[in-house]
């Protein structure tokens, strides 16, 4: 059964809003206009990341480069080392690059439409609606996992995500009222987050429950449904924290392109699918010294496979000479009072943890 959405359900849904929408620090205030620049930003970081980790992060930026032209103007390196621990770090080097477009191409100003939006860098078809809705109330339906959710149980849309995003998409689409659009979006993001919720949703407070086909079937705890996801494969590599006497860690700037690119690091091996790299990894260390093995392994997740690192540690003398494997043009001896300065990747972090353990 599927019931009919109107105009009633829209109403009841932005008056439900208007009485319990969720205090951001990105929103504007109700009658007020919405800034695009806090938008945007609030919604790069949010890309794959939980609201909660996301507000320190915007306030810190927010202080630091209150403008989009501030933000333009910084150095890469900085932003980076403020993005550090925020993850998917592509998202901070498209955040600058696209400070930089605007600034440059379209004399500070955010274009105002989803189209002109995905021109820009790190900007794709969701983010895009979602700054054209949120601060330009262009009438466009920006779906997140949230809104995904929200719908699949309003029309029982049974055939399992992702197959199902197309559909979800068209059906959002259609929800979508003229007027309003900016709030409209954010009451479907709030209702998902805090009512229509992935288990043990609360059908008896939501504003949408007489309208919903999932509820009047018994299906709101089951739906979306989702493919079986395949096991992410482990890969394995070896860490090499050198601390020198004078108290400096060294540390070696990744690559300009692919994971984690231009991010800081422990110098180590390349991260393969077999185990046995660790036998042979002292031949790699960038440094010739008495190696320990730090015990136990530092664990970490990517989107697509996990991570195992053996640390290794040595102390060396304050002269020590980098070998060939450590490629010295990108490394530097970093003070450990300014470790937190710099643009570590929460792995890394992990690994100067784990290796100072037990010292």
């Amino acid at each position: 059964m599927q019931r009919e959405w109107d105009g009633d359900a829209a109403a009841a849904l932005l008056d439900w809003y208007d009485a319990e929408r969720r205090d951001l620090p990105w929103r504007a205030a109700p009658g007020t206009t919405p800034d695009p620049y806090h938008v945007w930003l609030s919604e790069i970081m949010l890309q794959q990341t939980t609201v909660k980790a996301v507000i320190p992060y915007f306030e810190k930026f927010l202080a630091r480069w209150p403008t989009v032209e501030a933000l333009a103007a910084a150095d890469l390196d900085d932003v980076l080392s403020a993005w550090a621990g925020l993850g998917y770090y592509s998202r901070a080097r498209n955040l600058h690059r696209c400070a930089r477009k605007i600034v440059q191409e379209y004399d500070g100003q955010f274009p105002r439409s989803a189209a002109e939006l995905l021109r820009l860098p790190g900007i794709g078809p969701y983010t895009a609606a979602a700054i054209a809705a949120i601060a330009f109330d262009e009438p466009t339906t920006p779906v997140d996992g949230n809104v995904e959710r929200v719908v699949a149980r309003l029309f029982a849309v049974r055939e399992p995500l992702p197959a199902a995003k197309p559909r979800l998409r068209h059906l959002a689409a259609k929800l979508t009222p003229p007027r309003r659009s900016g709030d409209f979006a954010q009451a479907l993001m709030d209702l998902g987050a805090t009512v229509c919720t992935p288990k043990r949703p609360s059908c008896l407070v939501c504003p949408l429950s007489r309208f919903c086909s999932a509820q009047a079937e018994g299906l709101e705890a089951s739906l979306p449904a989702r493919e079986t996801k395949s096991e992410r494969p482990t890969r394995f590599g070896v860490a090499f924290l050198a601390l020198r006497e004078d108290g400096c860690i060294l540390l070696r700037r990744r690559p300009n392109t692919g994971l984690l690119a231009r991010m800081m690091e422990v110098p180590g091996t390349e991260w393969v699918d077999d185990p046995r790299v660790v036998t042979e990894a002292l031949r790699a260390a960038p440094v010739r010294a008495d190696w320990w093995p730090v015990p136990g392994q530092v664990m970490h997740t990517f989107t697509h496979f996990k991570l195992e690192l053996i640390v290794y540690r040595a102390v060396v003398p304050a002269d020590a000479t980098l070998t060939f494997w450590a490629d010295p043009g990108r490394c530097r001896w970093v003070q450990r009072r300014e470790i937190n300065r710099q643009a570590l990747p929460s792995l890394m972090r992990k690994v100067i943890a784990h290796g100072l353990r037990e010292m």
